[in-house]
């Protein structure tokens, strides 16, 4: 077999985006036939990644890696892609911005997306990066007609324009000290008396929590969160958080295992100051999309934790963590996709009061899904926290464990404040009937997998620690 085959999802994507391209410009009022479009790619590059060989695969003189890591992230990037475009149809139409570059610009970012998750090279990892990234910018600012979309997608820019600069940089300097690119070669290159790699790599994870919002690179992400359309925070919250974890997890365990003892204070520090921040900035928020940037940021400093142990059981509980935390945020955002009141869709808390008494499933939802999210037994969301505990205290790491803990508890104010909210607050004005049966139904089945996790917890477990990730 040779490498064209082994990209063949890769190379079918791309081939979509441009058909894509060219039905927009040929046909009028294309969005609905590049949507429908979209979501049969979408689901053939499932497909397709699925089908691909189970051994270990390292291609274009082994700058490109197919392996069980890549393939489940690329999966799980794909499908909760297409989930997210299936729960924010109907808000798009509805605020207008149904133009048929909106769903190839997400398909063109989830291209970047899929191929960094592969990349075993810097350069790869550097252009996938970059492909993300400059649709991304615009995908913010799509709302050419609100003044605080414009906003965000300017100050995403300049601030991921910088990250990205930092991160070149630090490129460049491994590159100059190893004159190899390639993640193996600078692993049997590397070890701690080589300074000027040490140096490179503390800005490559500079770049890398700005991708992840960690603090203190997370200045970003309260504004991106608020001013971009709910349709693309919801791809924000999930879909490239998938990707900037299986990058950090492919690279503090391939190229710079070997000087576990440098990076891995910096990682404990960024948790622990992620777990803690979002903790308290979130208190004070009313609007919605604000407090889940900052649980966002809260919950990236969870997985971190399990990076930062240096273990294999470390890792596997990040990946579950991810998922948990993708289904919780898909759910989240399902939910707010059905809250319309006088053609304007919901964004703020207070207006959630008494919702339980109008709309009693979609409370009951959302009850389940911030439990879940605080970590409340017997929730997904607790056992994701769990896990990343029990590694935690494996690795004898004992004042992170204590931390995140105490943040743990803190953060489940400002969920159980919107429950408060939701169940004992005076009603208000109904929310519109939206017949949007894909958010309902996806609604539906986040609240089904939270909820009933605990039946079988194992499944989850037993499907990670299938996968070899060094």
């Amino acid at each position: 077999m040779n490498n064209i085959e082994y990209i063949i999802p890769e190379l079918f994507l791309s081939s979509s985006i441009l058909i894509s391209l060219i039905i927009g410009v040929f046909f009028k009022n294309s969005f609905k036939i590049v949507l429908n479009f979209t979501y049969i790619t979408l689901f053939l590059v499932i497909l397709l990644i699925y089908n691909q060989p189970n051994e270990v695969q390292k291609i274009f003189n082994n700058s490109f890696i197919i392996d069980d890591l890549s393939k489940l992230m690329k999966i799980l990037s794909v499908s909760f892609c297409l989930l997210v475009l299936v729960i924010s149809n109907q808000y798009v139409i509805l605020t207008k911005i149904n133009k048929f570059e909106y769903p190839i610009l997400i398909m063109t970012a989830l291209l970047g997306i899929i191929i960094m998750i592969s990349s075993n090279d810097l350069i790869i990892f550097y252009m996938a990066l970059e492909l993300q990234s400059l649709s991304l910018y615009v995908l913010t600012s799509f709302n050419r007609n609100n003044l605080k979309s414009t906003e965000a997608g300017l100050k995403f820019f300049v601030l991921s324009a910088l990250s990205s600069g930092l991160l070149l940089y630090g490129c460049s300097l491994i590159y100059g000290f190893n004159s190899s690119v390639n993640f193996n070669i600078i692993a049997n290159n590397i070890d701690n008396s080589n300074l000027g790699t040490i140096f490179g790599l503390v800005f490559v994870l500079v770049g890398l929590a700005f991708k992840i919002s960690a603090v203190p690179f997370h200045m970003w992400a309260p504004d991106v969160y608020e001013g971009s359309p709910t349709s693309i925070t919801s791809f924000f919250a999930i879909v490239p958080k998938i990707a900037a974890m299986t990058v950090f997890i492919r690279f503090m365990y391939v190229p710079f295992i070997n000087v576990i003892e440098s990076w891995q204070v910096i990682l404990v520090f960024l948790s622990i100051a992620s777990m803690v921040f979002s903790s308290i900035a979130a208190i004070g928020q009313i609007n919605i999309k604000r407090l889940l940037a900052y649980s966002s940021i809260g919950h990236m400093g969870y997985a971190l934790a399990g990076i930062s142990t240096g273990t294999s059981e470390g890792i596997q509980s990040t990946i579950i963590y991810i998922i948990i935390y993708s289904v919780m945020n898909l759910g989240i955002f399902s939910s707010l996709f059905l809250l319309k009141k006088k053609n304007i869709f919901n964004e703020d808390i207070k207006e959630l009061s008494g919702l339980s008494k109008n709309h009693p499933l979609i409370g009951f939802a959302l009850l389940i899904l911030l439990f879940s999210l605080a970590g409340i037994p017997p929730l997904a969301g607790f056992f994701a926290k769990f896990y990343i505990f029990m590694a935690v205290i494996k690795s004898e790491m004992y004042l992170l464990a204590i931390i995140g803990l105490l943040s743990t508890v803190i953060s489940a104010f400002y969920y159980l404040r919107i429950i408060k909210v939701i169940y004992f607050d005076k009603a208000t004005q109904e929310f519109d009937e939206i017949k949007n049966y894909g958010a309902k139904m996806v609604l539906f089945i986040t609240c089904v997998f939270l909820g009933l996790y605990f039946i079988n917890p194992s499944s989850l477990i037993n499907l990670v620690s299938a996968i070899k990730f060094y």
